[in-house]
């Protein structure tokens, strides 16, 4: 660990408690990440392109989002601290990404291609349980997010948001959070107006 970069060594961690395995492997993965970093709003993907990086992220935030028929940008999804920032269908397919990626803030990452992913995917079966494990976490939180926009109610949703991301709310501006929530800017600014009156 010890010869490992301060992003290394968070990956090393981040590792080991998705999937439980020896240091030693951990830290041979992490030493085939490279380190990554962006400007404020640098894209670290844009739509039409493929997916070729897998990062993760050690500092600052990024957002993904897709334009809709009117071409107003619409948030997918917040990118945080040690989370994994990538487009799946556009990375794993080989297709060109329907969403951009970009950053909010200053970021710094580490990040493999998907050509060095698949060579440790195939060499390594820790890897392959690893990279498991945070694809079935990502499509349970996506499943989850895709249901509360039918079963729960806008307020609901921005405090489920307050809740699990508060840092977003200092990072991105209201209309990129209201966007996410599926409401009007509007909405937000009311909804936050009555929640700090109670």
């Amino acid at each position: 660990m010890n010869s490992l970069t301060p992003e290394r060594e968070k990956l090393v961690d981040f590792i080991t408690k998705a999937y439980p395995m020896p240091m030693k492997t951990a830290s041979d993965i992490a030493g085939r990440f490279y380190t990554v970093r962006f400007g404020k709003g640098d894209f670290l993907l844009k739509e039409g392109s493929v997916s070729n990086e897998y990062v993760f992220l050690t500092e600052g935030y990024m957002r993904s989002f897709a334009t809709d028929p009117d071409g107003n940008d619409i948030t997918t999804s917040f990118h945080g601290p040690q989370q994994v920032v990538f487009e799946i269908a556009s990375f794993f397919h080989r297709i060109p990404s329907r969403e951009n990626i970009q950053a909010l803030t200053p970021c710094t990452g580490i990040a493999i291609t998907y050509a060095t992913l698949n060579e440790l995917f195939h060499a390594l079966p820790e890897f392959r349980e690893f990279g498991r494990s945070i694809l079935v976490n990502g499509f349970s939180n996506l499943k989850s997010r895709m249901l509360s926009t039918i079963t729960e109610t806008a307020e609901a949703r921005y405090l489920q948001l307050l809740q699990t991301s508060p840092d977003i709310f200092q990072h991105a501006p209201l209309r990129t959070i209201a966007t996410y929530l599926g409401i009007t800017d509007t909405s937000l600014s009311r909804i936050r107006k009555e929640i700090s009156g109670k």
